[in-house]
């Protein structure tokens, strides 16, 4: 073996320092931004915001923005932009609750109902983008403003001229289905706890939390999976093979097309379960549901680690990009700062992740 492919060999088979390999990981950002969030609430909040019912009061929203958030990543690892994923949240509010109230239907008819109705409209998205070759952006913003326009029409209609459907709650309260979405899960441990005074309890006795919102539980799962799909499965592979390099994704085999319509889809489920959760929670649905959230969920996913450029991300990162939105917006209530603070901080994150992702970037290849 000659020295030059002695050193070939070297070169692919040398193992990277620790340091080294945690700096190529995507998610790197958010999980140090979560750790300062938390210690500037720690410093400026009140104490009771970290304890048990505090912790769930800012995971509950943390939750509902990550599953968005989760699937933004996912399709963004892809390639590919959904700007219509929070007016997508209203429009598949809106099927859901004509399904329950109007329609009558059971939840095991009305929810798998409300998913294929949201994977066909992902689909449509998806199609338009593929076939026209426009970017998704432009693509995705035109049906951000078609699917809040039709959620306003289409309220209009069902409830002879309300943009607000009531009357879910009273349609699924006895629904065998309805805990699954709505609600509080572990009841009885949480009420073990605190009679064995482990957790706050009322004067009662009752336990100051009942239970861990199920939306929370929904939250974690998916990211799990998400996660698990991205790193253990063919799938995953071709997700970040096609937002590497699309051509030569293809001529490797990946069904390029069909990943990206496959992960349209996968993000209007995502809204269309938001939106489900969210619907039954307040027993009714309106047409201002999930607004500005598609700017959040991807916001919270390029802090999380995703590149506008597609090709690198991590849900993972998405989970910690969320669960920091979950303590700012919560955590202002807490102390003495005004809560439209919020908005200057959901700029000054964006561009900072953005920054700091393309110097990671480039250290990581090599790029001046």
């Amino acid at each position: 073996m000659t020295e030059s492919a002695q050193v070939a060999v070297d070169e692919r088979i040398k193992k990277e320092p620790f340091l080294t390999k945690l700096m190529k990981r995507p998610e790197l950002g958010a999980i140090a931004g979560a750790i300062l969030v938390f210690i500037f609430f720690a410093i400026t909040a009140d104490e009771t915001m970290f304890t048990l019912a505090g912790i769930m009061n800012f995971m509950t929203p943390a939750a509902q923005l990550g599953i968005l958030a989760i699937g933004a990543a996912l399709l963004m690892i892809g390639g590919e932009f959904d700007l219509s994923i929070g007016s997508m949240v209203a429009f598949a509010g809106l099927f859901f609750g004509v399904c329950v109230v109007t329609w009558q239907l059971p939840l095991a008819a009305a929810i798998p109902m409300t998913f294929v109705f949201a994977a066909f409209v992902g689909a449509v998205n998806g199609t338009i983008v593929i076939r026209s070759g426009l970017p998704s952006f432009i693509v995705t913003l035109a049906f951000l403003f078609i699917l809040r326009g039709l959620s306003l029409v289409g309220l209009k209609a069902a409830t002879g001229g309300s943009t607000q459907l009531r009357g879910v709650r009273d349609q699924v309260e006895n629904d065998w289905l309805a805990p699954f979405f709505s609600g509080e899960a572990f009841g009885g441990l949480f009420s073990w706890l605190a009679e064995k005074g482990l957790i706050d309890t009322f004067k009662s006795g009752a336990p100051k939390v009942p239970g861990v919102p199920v939306e929370i539980l929904w939250f974690v799962a998916f990211a799990i999976a998400a996660t698990y799909v991205l790193l253990r499965t063919p799938a995953g592979n071709w997700i970040f093979a096609s937002g590497g390099d699309r051509v030569a994704a293809s001529n490797s085999g990946v069904p390029v097309n069909r990943v990206k319509v496959s992960l349209f889809m996968l993000t209007a489920c995502c809204a269309a379960l938001v939106a489900i959760i969210t619907v039954i929670d307040a027993g009714s649905t309106d047409a201002r549901r999930g607004f500005q959230k598609e700017f959040e969920a991807i916001i919270a996913a390029v802090i999380g680690g995703c590149l506008l450029t597609g090709g690198y991300g991590s849900a993972i990162g998405a989970f910690f990009g969320a669960i920091i939105f979950g303590m700012v917006v919560i955590g202002l209530t807490y102390t003495d700062f005004d809560q439209d603070w919020f908005q200057v901080f959901l700029g000054a994150m964006l561009l900072i992740a953005v920054l700091f992702n393309n110097a990671i970037r480039k250290r990581v290849t090599g790029e001046r």
